[in-house]
C-alpha cells in the first residue's frame, strides 16, 4: 500500500507528536506502566484523528532489557493498530544496548503505514529523511509542505561528553533537500538569512528530532517561550549549525523534539518556533502529566497552530 500524505478537503493537516514513550521490560511493573502509556496513545489518536503520527524518539528502554525488539513491537503497537500513517526518529535510549537502529527500523518497515526510512548511507545516523505533504487538489495537488526527520544520535565522544549532536553532513543533506524541494515547487532559495523571501518563498517545512539543539536554551533565556521548563536543556555541547542552516534556508517554520521530560515549552527565535513535545510514557521520570503535542497546519499558510493534550483531557499551550 502506498501512503500519500495530503491536506484534507478542508485544507488542513494535523500531526500528533508522541515522545519518550519509554516502553520497558516484560516485568509486571513495566507492563502496568506501559499499559497506561498504550491506553493513552490509543485514546489521543481516537480523539484527535490525526493525518500523521510522529514519534520523536525514546520509544523504548534498551539498556538492561533482555528483548528490546519485543519491547519495540509493544511500543509501536497502538500506533500501528490505528491504521494511520506514522513516522519516527530515534532517541538516545532506543538502541543503547542489545539492538541496533537498523534492526528497529526493520521492525517499523514491516508495517505498511510506516513512512520511516533509513536515509542516505553516507551521512551520520539512521533515519534522516524528508516526507512531503501534497495540497488538497483533486489530482493529488502539488507539494505543499515538507517534513524533515533527523537522527540526533546517542552520546558525544569523550572527552567532550554529554549528548551527541546532529553532524555537519546531516546539515548539508538538509540544505540540499531544501534547495531541491524549492526548485520542484517552482520557488527559489537565495543566499543569506531571509533570502528565501527575496527569491520566492521556499516550501514550508517542519523538523522533527529527539535531542534539542542549543537554541532551545537560548529561546527560553530570551523570554520568548511559553510553557513549562522544569529541567536543564540537555542539548549537545557542540553546536553544528542546524538551526542556523534552517534560518538561512528560510523553509522550516517549527522544530519539535523530546528528550527533556520536564520541559514542554514552545518559543520563537529568528522566525522559527522551537517546541518540545509532551512526555507520553509512564515508565520514566518526569513531573508533567503525560500527553502529546498536536500540530495543525492550514494549506497555503506559512504558519501552524500547536497545543498539548493531556491525560486528564486538559489542553495546554
Amino acid at each position: 500500500m502506498s501512503v500519500d500524505l495530503k491536506f484534507n478537503e478542508q485544507g488542513t493537516f494535523k500531526i500528533v507528536q508522541f515522545t519518550d514513550m519509554h516502553f520497558g521490560d516484560d516485568k509486571e511493573e513495566d507492563r502496568v506502566k506501559d499499559g497506561k502509556t498504550a491506553a493513552l496513545i490509543e485514546r489521543i489518536i481516537s480523539e484527535e484523528k490525526p493525518d500523521l503520527i510522529v514519534l520523536t524518539g525514546d520509544m523504548i528502554w534498551s539498556h538492561g532489557v533482555p528483548d528490546p525488539k519485543a519491547s519495540f513491537r509493544r511500543a509501536i503497537a497502538p500506533v500501528v493498530a490505528s491504521g494511520l500513517p506514522w513516522a519516527a526518529v530515534f532517541g538516545n535510549h532506543d538502541a543503547e544496548a542489545g539492538v541496533t537502529r537498523e534492526e528497529l527500523l526493520d521492525i517499523q518497515q514491516q508495517y505498511e503505514t510506516c513512512l520511516s526510512v533509513a536515509g542516505p548511507a553516507d551521512i551520520h545516523g539512521t533515519g534522516n529523511y524528508v516526507l512531503t505533504v501534497r495540497g488538497s487538489g483533486a489530482e493529488g495537488g502539488a507539494e505543499a509542505l515538507a517534513l524533515y526527520f533527523f537522527d540526533s544520535g546517542i552520546n558525544a565522544p569523550e572527552p567532550i561528553g554529554g549528548y551527541a549532536w546532529i553532524h555537519p553532513d546531516q546539515v548539508n543533506w538538509y540544505t540540499r533537500q531544501a534547495r531541491q524541494l524549492a526548485e520542484r515547487a517552482g520557488t527559489g532559495i537565495g543566499a543569506g538569512a531571509g533570502a528565501g523571501e527575496e527569491a520566492g518563498f521556499p516550501l514550508p517545512a517542519l523538523a522533527f528530532f529527539h535531542i534539542p539543539v542549543p537554541e532551545y536554551d537560548e529561546v527560553w533565556n530570551a523570554g520568548q517561550a511559553t510553557g513549562t521548563k522544569e529541567e536543564k536543556v540537555e542539548c549537545p555541547k557542540i553546536n553544528t549549525g542546524l538551526f542556523g542552516a534552517m534560518v538561512h534556508m528560510g523553509d522550516v517554520m517549527g522544530a519539535f523534539v523530546g528528550h527533556d521530560h520536564d520541559n514542554d515549552y514552545c518559543g520563537t527565535l529568528h522566525g522559527i518556533r522551537l517546541c518540545y513535545g509532551r512526555v507520553t510514557g509512564y515508565n520514566c521520570y518526569g513531573k508533567l502529566q503525560r500527553g502529546a503535542r498536536v500540530i495543525r497546519l492550514t494549506e497555503g499558510k506559512r504558519d501552524f497552530e500547536t497545543w498539548i493534550v493531556e491525560a486528564d483531557g486538559g489542553i495546554g499551550r
